[in-house]
């Protein structure tokens, strides 16, 4: 996962014969069909009190919000200008000082509502954008690539597998199992996806994001992409040590990844071209590997490596905590990366409002609530300190030690 919806409300009362004569307009409108419904609702009569009372308000509105576009045009200006210098000052090898970003708030908009044209006829609502799912995913990667994941027994066996991969590249447990909580709950299954955490009546998926760190299928054409060939080499690896069928089984996989990774190399190497491939039938197949037990672990580890591997490759030697980790692998390893290498004292003063486009910023009200750097840590800290006691968290967390 914030829109506001105002309700819209209908004055007036009618008679018997009125309300006669609307039953009857009623049945010859259903007889007529969708087009005379529509003009009819577009000549919804309404009074010259209701017209007066809505220009009223909608120059009063106009007024304030006016008002406020013009704060929040300058304030974000200045937020595009300051971040745009950042970017030139750390490719100069420059140091950053409080300065370098802006130390107000945003303005809020706390003004009426825009009003409601009476005249307007009411308006349909906008299906819903088709979002995939597993099933989806595992039928394109059926058609596309002739590719059947190859699932754990358990829950657990999953979890071990990851936490074998994780450790072995380089993550902590604590990172591992700490960025899991706050993804996915505390309790979410290798093959969960967003909005379908829950078995409750009518969820729905809200994105493609899969598996314990929340995998869009950009993210995985993206690794694929850039990491296929170190996963390659894993199951290569792996393959070697395998005999029979299991060999065959392991190299017949090894051939239908490679076919994926061309794919995904088949464009520039940028997020807004992998998003392109992403919603492809290819694409929505390749997410599949994140169900399979020798791939999936390997696209859910390089999800956070790849964060980590950018802050060493930025100069910053600290180890990153697991709510520092979840800023990169939220906002992207820039922007990410801007937040969490600044010092404690700036971390307090430095609102986190500098990290956001305005439309993102306005429609976030945890980013509001938690307006400041350090605010905001704390409250992925505190989140993922409540997600950490769920049975889920403790399986990855036992996966993790068991390992060592």
């Amino acid at each position: 996962m914030e829109r506001s919806h105002w309700p819209r409300r209908i004055a007036g009362s009618v008679g018997l014969i009125a309300a006669a004569a609307l039953v009857a307009l009623s049945s010859t409108l259903r007889a007529q069909g969708p087009v005379a419904q529509q003009v009819a609702a577009a000549k919804k009569p309404v009074t010259a009190q209701q017209m007066a009372d809505y220009h009223r308000k909608l120059a009063a509105y106009k007024a304030v919000r006016d008002k406020f576009d013009a704060e929040a045009e300058a304030y974000w200006t200045a937020i595009a200008d300051k971040r745009r210098a950042r970017n030139a000052k750390r490719r100069n090898n420059d140091a950053i000082a409080a300065h370098d970003y802006v130390l107000t708030q945003p303005p809020l908009y706390t003004g009426p509502p825009r009003p409601v044209d009476p005249s307007e006829p009411e308006k349909p609502p906008k299906p819903r954008r088709a979002i995939p799912v597993a099933e989806d995913f595992l039928k394109h990667a059926a058609e596309q690539f002739h590719f059947v994941p190859r699932r754990p027994r358990t829950e657990i066996e999953f979890k071990q597998a990851y936490a074998r991969v994780a450790q072995t590249a380089g993550l902590t447990r604590d990172q591992a199992v700490r960025v899991y909580s706050f993804e996915a709950g505390g309790n979410g299954k290798y093959d969960v996806q967003a909005g379908l955490e829950s078995a409750r009546p009518n969820a729905r998926a809200i994105s493609t994001a899969l598996g314990y760190n929340q995998l869009l299928t950009t993210n995985t054409v993206e690794l694929l992409a850039e990491q296929g060939h170190g996963i390659l080499k894993a199951l290569e690896s792996a393959a070697a040590r395998m005999q029979g069928s299991q060999r065959t089984a392991m190299d017949h996989k090894i051939a239908i990844v490679r076919k994926m990774v061309a794919f995904c190399k088949s464009v520039p190497d940028q997020w807004s071209a992998h998003e392109k491939l992403g919603v492809t039938p290819q694409g929505i197949g390749v997410h599949a590997l994140n169900l399979d037990i020798d791939v999936g672990p390997w696209l859910q580890t390089h999800k956070l490596l790849t964060s980590v591997d950018f802050a060493k490759r930025k100069g910053y030697t600290a180890r990153l905590t697991a709510a520092e980790l979840e800023m990169m692998n939220l906002t992207g390893d820039g922007t990410g990366f801007d937040m969490v290498s600044m010092p404690q004292a700036l971390r307090m003063v430095v609102p986190t409002s500098n990290f956001f486009q305005r439309t993102g910023y306005e429609r976030n009200p945890v980013a509001i609530l938690n307006n400041t750097v350090a605010k905001l840590l704390a409250a992925t800290d505190a989140r993922m300190d409540r997600e950490s006691t769920m049975p889920g968290a403790r399986d990855m967390a036992a996966a993790f030690s068991n390992h060592n």
